[in-house]
């Protein structure tokens, strides 16, 4: 197994275990602003870094097709946000994604070795999230 897939690997299993924190209750008054979740932070960063992976990984030809999106989109479902709380989400994809996209128009050396480090970054950002705020 080379460690590129160790590590992809290691990311999705991390994903499948947060997709099992469930999203915490935030008895909001209605006419009060929603209060973000503590680990809002992280899971916009933890966006950025799913968009940055998608279009490197795929720029470097990887056959994975859209499994960082399907990522996305199962972290969007495991929270069950509401469109503010989304729309935070959906922007640091694409934030991640776009950013990458504007610098790297062929892979390279430097794009295989960003893809590597936020593959790891991921893994770290999804497995702290999990072990802070499972019940």
């Amino acid at each position: 197994m080379t460690l590129r897939f160790a590590q992809i690997a290691a990311l999705a299993a991390a994903m499948a275990v947060f997709a099992g924190v469930p999203a915490m209750a935030q008895g909001i008054d209605p006419n009060s602003q929603e209060q973000p979740a503590p680990y809002d932070d992280q899971l916009v960063r933890l966006s950025e870094v799913l968009g940055a992976i998608h279009y490197l990984r795929n720029l470097c030809g990887a056959d994975e097709n859209q499994t960082w999106r399907d990522q996305m989109q199962k972290l969007i479902d495991a929270e069950n946000p509401s469109v503010a709380r989304k729309a935070r989400f959906v922007d640091g994809f694409n934030r991640g994604y776009r950013g990458f996209q504007r610098t790297h128009a062929t892979c390279t050396d430097a794009s295989k070795l960003l893809a590597d480090r936020f593959v790891s970054e991921g893994a770290q950002i999804s497995s702290q999230i999990a072990t802070r705020y499972a019940n």
